[in-house]
């Protein structure tokens, strides 16, 4: 388990550890690296000319971007989980979803296996269960 004061643990295992939450992916500074070059293309699809270039031809607009091809068919898949385990953020990555006329209900909502009234449902019941499936690694 994470120490309390995580000063007082080795900060390499304290990374690790966020790693083991089943269904979460901490931003950390390293994910953050990772996915720079994406979550930069994300923010372009503010504006209506970015927008209007990206809907033309997808994949074109995407190689304008210095994004692992990884990344870019993460984009392309609208596999949202993983573009998070490849460094998105879930705001920037908004701008993609949205971009596809989704609401951010919809496009979370294909990111649990719910449909869109059962996860609202979920949430207005107050999440997801804290039962269950605690750590990957020890699976309890």
């Amino acid at each position: 388990m994470i120490a309390e004061n995580p000063q007082q643990q080795d900060i390499h295992e304290y990374l690790r550890e966020l790693e083991d939450i089943p269904g979460t992916r901490v931003y950390t500074a390293q994910r953050a690296r990772q996915g720079y070059h994406l979550n930069q293309f994300a923010m372009s699809l503010m504006k209506s000319e970015n927008r209007e270039l990206w809907r033309a031809d997808e994949r074109a607009y995407l190689d304008k971007w210095p994004m692992t091809e990884a990344q870019k068919l993460g984009v392309l898949a609208r596999d949202y989980n993983r573009l998070l385990d490849l460094g998105g953020n879930i705001y920037f990555l908004a701008k993609v979803f949205s971009t596809d006329g989704l609401s951010f209900v919809q496009a979370v909502s294909t990111m649990t296996g719910l449909s869109v009234e059962d996860y609202q449902a979920m949430m207005n019941a107050g999440g997801r269960s804290p039962q269950g499936v605690r750590s990957i690694r020890q699976k309890r």
